[in-house]
């Protein structure tokens, strides 16, 4: 099970995360909101622990993203003791939102691992076969891309390169990143293999560019000439 910690206080994440960890749940952190979306955006949690007081992006705002983009994790949202006497399932609490569990603070591992085991279990959303963007599409399940309706030869690497740019609609995604989702394990960082794959990406996609480098932080899709967001079919 993977799991995905969300708190602005970097010490109490990490022990909230090294407590996970010893209970053999892989466990990362994220600081704040915007952070924690762009690595769901990678896919891969099944977990979401997410402090509802978040500065900056609200954790509120965090779980509507989440939910209105169809990202695949289930949301476990910690609320303040001040929220206690609401209902859970209100509009300002994390249930109206669409989370699937809360947690109020202060709580003990216990507590905290059980919820998460618990959603752990439940089955995850299945993705949906296609994504598409601008005109673009990717058929993961087939391993065809097209943009217009025109068929694009891409190799299995570029194919992977694309369908981590789609899935983080618009989100930048660094070099790094797109190495852990797309490369063998034994890639090496310093290889200019990000860069040449993208170079031949934006060859076979064509005119208008649709991939835009980001200096010092990687690259994103953009909306295209009609402007629009990524949307899975």
């Amino acid at each position: 099970m993977r799991v995905l910690v969300v708190k602005d206080e970097e010490s109490l994440a990490e022990a909230i995360g090294a407590g996970l960890r010893r209970d053999a749940v892989t466990a990362e952190t994220a600081r704040d909101g915007r952070e924690a979306l762009a690595k769901l955006r990678l896919g891969g949690y099944d977990v979401l622990v997410l402090d509802r007081d978040l500065p900056g992006l609200h954790g509120d705002e965090v779980c509507r993203q989440v939910i209105g983009q169809r990202l695949l994790t289930r949301v476990l949202m910690l609320t303040s003791p001040g929220t206690v006497h609401q209902r859970p399932d209100a509009p300002g609490l994390g249930l109206g939102l669409g989370a699937d569990d809360y947690l109020t603070k202060p709580f003990t591992h216990e507590e905290l691992l059980a919820r998460v085991l618990a959603l752990g279990r439940r089955p995850r959303p299945v993705p949906a076969p296609v994504i598409a963007h601008a005109g673009v599409t990717v058929d993961t399940a087939r391993g065809l891309a097209a943009r217009d309706g025109r068929p694009l030869a891409l190799s299995h690497t570029e194919l992977g390169v694309l369908e981590v740019l789609l899935r983080a609609r618009g989100a930048v995604v660094s070099g790094d990143d797109l190495i852990e989702e797309v490369w063998e394990e034994h890639t090496s960082y310093r290889t200019n293999a990000v860069r040449v794959t993208l170079g031949t990406l934006r060859a076979k996609l064509g005119d208008p560019p649709l991939i835009e480098t980001v200096p010092g932080a990687g690259y994103r899709m953009t909306g295209g000439p009609d402007g629009g967001d990524g949307a899975d079919v």
